[in-house]
């Protein structure tokens, strides 16, 4: 049996936080009905075609799941998600700051009708405070939490390359979600939670948090390169290629000085014998480990690294990533049926000794609104009556 298999999840989702959370409860087993309006979907369908004519997000984000079709400016389509809801375990939702309580949907008045519901929104700021009907995207919530400040070079600055944001608050909302279900376990009861990208995407800058507040400056930009430990990030070996590698104790700054750099004395140089004054002293050393490392290509580097047990990596590209030889070996990779044909997906990594990750089809818009309709008893002319409305 499926961790979560007989736990219903109704997802009123678009883009990419909630739907993020709710794919996590689908890979586990949990029936995930997601809500999108009529022909167009969730508005991420339309955000790229690269997947064989699909959205990349899409397909990231949606397998497993069942899409039911609603036009929500319709009565009868609220009262087609009312009786969803109703049969449900958990309510997700992550539409525009007060759009669901001008449904009619809000979680207070669904705690008091539905006392088992775990009712769970998601937003960019939070359900109440001076932002909380401001606009919310992952590259303004990058900003706003101040990640965009501490990453990328000295002059310029940079938000991350995927939606760290979004992927944060899905994170948070599928962990509460799993509390939830544990304490209804125990009380019979569900429970309200809410989740916004500001506050989750500030959990993950506690380490430049704490060194800002405490410490009276702001941690500098410094590329791929460490703020506070060195060294640590890229150097450039003779081929031309970039070796990343990370010290981080006294023990490795002496194996790194006999054993790749082959400088044993420079290990108790007074410049260089705490990693405060290698970061204070970065540019002199940078200058010592280039004239070594011009003179090997980065596979040598890379064995000497090895060789001495320091943390290292080659600067791999996406596609080498989806070509990564750990990958292969652990057979991480599995083909998921989509609309459009299989299309292969990395399985997801919490690996369990004797549970299968669900990996079902990526649905069409509207592929199960009349199986979900015909399921709660709605009869076949009131189906054919609406299909304009919810199809």
């Amino acid at each position: 049996m499926l961790p979560l298999e007989g736990i219903t999840v109704v997802s009123l989702e678009q883009a990419v936080a909630a739907p993020f959370a709710s794919r996590q409860l689908a890979d586990l087993g949990a029936r995930v009905i997601k809500v999108e309006r009529p022909i167009t979907g969730d508005f991420a369908r339309g955000y790229d075609t690269t997947v064989k004519g699909m959205s990349s997000h899409f397909v990231w984000l949606n397998r497993s799941k069942e899409s039911l079709s609603l036009d929500l400016k319709q009565p009868e389509a609220k009262e087609v998600l009312e009786k969803v809801i109703a049969k449900a375990d958990v309510f997700i939702q992550n539409l525009a700051p007060g759009a669901i309580d001008r449904l009619g949907f809000s979680p207070e008045e669904l705690k008091e009708k539905y006392p088992h519901l775990i009712i769970c929104s998601i937003s960019g700021y939070g359900s109440f405070g001076p932002y909380t009907m401001k606009k919310a995207y992952d590259l303004l919530i990058q900003c706003e939490a101040g990640a965009v400040s501490v990453t990328g070079t000295e002059d310029t600055p940079s938000k991350t390359g995927m939606s760290i944001a979004d992927i944060a608050a899905g994170m948070y909302a599928y962990s509460g979600i799993l509390t939830a279900l544990l304490t209804r376990h125990k009380t019979g009861k569900g429970t309200i939670m809410e989740v916004s990208m500001l506050e989750a995407l500030g959990e993950w800058m506690g380490y430049p948090m704490y060194y800002s507040g405490y410490g009276g400056t702001e941690p500098k930009r410094t590329g791929a390169r460490h703020a506070t430990i060195f060294p640590y990030g890229p150097f450039q070996a003779g081929d031309q290629k970039l070796v990343f590698l990370g010290i981080q104790n006294e023990r490795e700054w002496v194996q790194f000085c006999q054993q790749v750099i082959r400088q044993p004395d420079l290990a108790n140089d007074s410049r260089f014998d705490s990693n405060s004054k290698r970061v204070e002293n970065s540019d002199t050393l940078i200058t010592i480990i280039h004239q070594v490392f011009e003179t090997l290509t980065s596979d040598e580097i890379i064995d000497r690294l090895e060789e001495a047990k320091i943390a290292n990596a080659r600067l791999n590209t996406v596609k080498d990533f989806i070509n990564h030889p750990q990958l292969k070996a652990r057979n991480r990779w599995k083909e998921v049926n989509s609309p459009v044909g299989p299309i292969q997906a990395l399985i997801p990594p919490v690996t369990f000794d004797s549970i299968d990750n669900v990996m079902n089809p990526i649905p069409k818009v509207g592929e199960h609104t009349e199986e979900i309709m015909e399921e709660l008893g709605i009869d076949a002319e009131t189906i054919i009556k609406c299909k304009t409305s919810f199809v």
